[in-house]
């Protein structure tokens, strides 16, 4: 029987990314879009051209509206056991610290963080009785290293990370994991208003670039592959070595 998987903001991106790796390693994808129904449309030909058999389907959903991410839980909970969540989908919003307005705030925060507790906490319940699963959250390595006018994306992910650690250890026994990739900069969409640093950007970062997509990917790939059945309660950075430079220019 195939496994399924459910990827939120799955329709471009480093989502699309993840929804090729996971289709392409044999699992059933359900990923949710919001605007992105063309290039998720695009996304399933291109994998279904490369492996015929794939099975994967695209859902609409606002993961800003909390009565649909309630509705939306309530149903796949009801569908046939999911055996993997990865929570891609997010939202930026710069200002600085001392100057965020809450309901932008608020808004993000049910993006980036709410949405994905209330699916995790539909989709563990059946994980627990299969007594297998694997959740993913794409945090960021923004939630450990502090940048100007990233206070509130930042601490949604800080806050992903904390939740995961403990819905890690809480689940680990019943053979489920729980685990945060944090990439760095990743090479995307959401990164384009910054294409006039990025020279200056990747000459600090050691690996001098950015990350593609399938960087990415390929690491939630791995994560939920039989071969990472012990990693549990983890994140694991995808930056290029950036987090471990000493962040001093010379």
């Amino acid at each position: 029987m195939t496994q399924r998987v459910l990827v939120t903001g799955g329709g471009r991106g480093v989502g699309a990314a993840i929804v090729r790796a996971l289709s392409l390693a044999g699992l059933e994808v359900v990923f949710t879009v919001r605007t992105a129904t063309s290039e998720a449309e695009a996304l399933i030909a291109a994998i279904r051209a490369e492996q015929p058999e794939a099975r994967l389907e695209a859902r609409s959903l606002d993961l800003a509206d909390k009565a649909a991410v309630d509705a939306f839980a309530a149903h796949v909970a009801e569908e046939p056991t999911y055996y993997g969540l990865v929570h891609n989908a997010g939202m930026s919003y710069d200002t600085l610290a001392a100057m965020v307005d809450q309901d932008k705030a608020e808004r993000l925060m049910q993006v980036n963080y709410w949405s994905f507790v209330k699916l995790a906490g539909a989709l563990i319940r059946p994980m627990t009785r299969a007594r297998t699963g694997r959740i993913v959250a794409i945090g960021s390595i923004a939630a450990d290293v502090a940048n100007a006018g990233n206070s509130i994306y930042a601490g949604s992910k800080a806050a992903l990370a904390g939740y995961c650690r403990t819905l890690a250890i809480e689940s680990a026994r019943r053979g489920i994991t729980v685990n945060v990739v944090a990439p760095g900069f990743v090479d995307t969409a959401m990164l384009e208003p910054y294409a006039a640093y990025r020279a200056n950007v990747e000459k600090q970062i050691p690996a001098a670039r950015f990350a593609k997509p399938e960087d990415v990917g390929a690491v939630v790939g791995f994560l939920l592959s039989p071969g990472a059945a012990y990693v549990t309660g983890a994140t694991i950075p995808v930056d290029g070595g950036l987090t471990a430079a000493l962040a001093i220019q010379r």
